[in-house]
């Protein structure tokens, strides 16, 4: 009889391995640092691998065509172009917040192009996906579904179907009968997108994983998760907005910190084409505290509305509240105003809003958050065709950003006529025609120029 494999317990500090779990590893002294694992046996040897010649760099042909459309052109974008054969996505999220809708809209896309996929449910019966699917108006007959958790049952199912494309929903659920632990423990989430990995390598099978988030917006599970996948998605959202941004964090085949916009509707996700028009549709006419910026989210340039309210505080401790931006930014733009250009807001109350629920962290939000807060505490409305980028220095400097050109066309396809920027920006845009452009060299010239 087949011997039963034997479990240990190893440290992923330092590699210690214990017969039972501790909470303190005792050789190096980190706490819960012990995972299981399966231990190797010594007389069996591994199987043995081809790895073939070695070719030059140079020599290594690619296919032009690699990539898979999926006909969803944000999740292309997000991708780097396309899926690639034999590739690890993992995509994470909030719950609700439409992973599962996303990737089955883009599997039934690609099955409707005469490839067969899998879509390995662990949470939800064939049913209930099929309910889902005759909201989303989705039929392909490419397109087959498996409930399950167990990995050597799927094993056996791809061996007998051969899929062309494989989505797990979710990697915590499923599990493998070498650990005795539950499914979902950090030893049963490595292993299995090991084996996960494995397979799509030698097969070339593209794979999605769905994945848990903690409390904390981190995928759930080991860290090795995320270095063992070729692609890292997460799909960000506010329940209170229909708008939904898919972020890639990490991307072998591609460039990372592209997004695509989706707007969610009653009939599944949709793209946002033109998300700047989409961010800024709703803004409100000679309201002071309002400024547009020209962000970058990878290769794509956005147009949002950055909004502040400056008021008397009636408390002891000012409040300062930030949201869409980075909370200490706006402490530090603050004292450079009160230090460099005299405007004391030390004593206020500070709000600032990025509208549409989008995030902004690149310092060329530094000099359209300071336009915004000057604007409310004057209460004096910004021209609603001026646009404001830059990033502004402890001594009161307005630097350089990259792409100032890129952000510049953008805001001039939707009608505004007037760039407030940097001085060093200024001198690679004056072939841009139609665009009054405005460099500037500190913030003590900006009242000059922003009203």
């Amino acid at each position: 009889m087949p011997k039963a494999s034997k479990i240990v317990f190893t440290c992923q500090s330092c590699g210690h391995q214990a017969p039972k779990w501790l909470g303190r590893c005792p050789d190096c002294g980190a706490w819960n640092s012990l995972v299981e694992e399966i231990a190797s046996s010594g007389t069996k040897k591994p199987a043995a691998f081809d790895m073939g010649d070695p070719q030059t760099l140079d020599a290594i042909c690619l296919d032009p065509e690699m990539r898979l459309k999926s006909g969803i052109a944000e999740f292309d974008r997000t991708l780097g172009g396309g899926l690639v054969p034999g590739s690890l996505v993992l995509i994470g999220g909030d719950p609700g917040i439409g992973k599962s809708t996303l990737l089955l809209q883009a599997v039934a896309s690609l099955s409707g192009r005469g490839l067969k996929a899998l879509y390995l449910s662990g949470e939800e019966s064939p049913q209930q996906l099929k309910l889902r699917a005759e909201r989303l108006a989705i039929h392909s007959e490419g397109l087959y579904v498996l409930a399950g958790t167990c990995i050597e049952n799927l094993f056996e199912k791809i061996g007998i179907l051969k899929p062309a494309l494989l989505v797990i929903d979710s990697i915590q659920t499923v599990y493998t009968d070498a650990l005795p632990s539950a499914p979902g423990s950090v030893g049963q989430v490595r292993e299995v997108a090991s084996r996960l990995l494995n397979w799509s390598k030698n097969t070339g099978i593209p794979t999605f994983l769905i994945g848990h988030v903690t409390k904390d917006g981190a995928i759930a599970g080991p860290k090795v998760l995320e270095h063992l996948v070729d692609t890292v998605l997460y799909f960000e959202g506010d329940s209170s907005h229909a708008f939904r941004i898919l972020r890639a964090v990490k991307n072998r085949f591609g460039s990372t910190n592209e997004i695509g916009v989706f707007e969610m509707k009653d009939t599944g996700l949709h793209e946002v084409g033109n998300p700047s028009r989409i961010f800024l549709e709703e803004r409100p006419e000679g309201a002071s505290g309002s400024v547009v910026i020209p962000c970058l989210e990878g290769t794509r340039p956005l147009l949002v509305e950055i909004q502040a309210l400056v008021g008397p505080s009636p408390f002891g401790m000012p409040r300062r509240t930030a949201v869409g931006v980075d909370h200490n930014r706006i402490s530090l733009l603050v004292a450079v105003l009160g230090k460099r250009v005299g405007m004391e807001m030390g004593d206020q109350d500070i709000f600032v809003n990025v509208a549409g629920g989008l995030r902004v962290d690149e310092p060329a939000a530094d000099l359209g958050i300071v336009s915004a807060m000057i604007s409310s505490f004057l209460d004096r409305p910004v021209d609603n065709k001026v646009i404001v980028f830059g990033e502004v220095g402890l001594a009161g400097e307005v630097r350089g950003v990259s792409q100032a050109e890129l952000r510049i066309k953008e805001a001039k396809k939707l009608g505004f006529s007037r760039c407030i920027l940097s001085r060093s920006n200024l001198e690679g845009c004056h072939h841009v025609k139609g665009m009054d452009l405005v460099g500037i060299e500190s913030v003590t010239s900006l009242m000059d120029v922003l009203f």
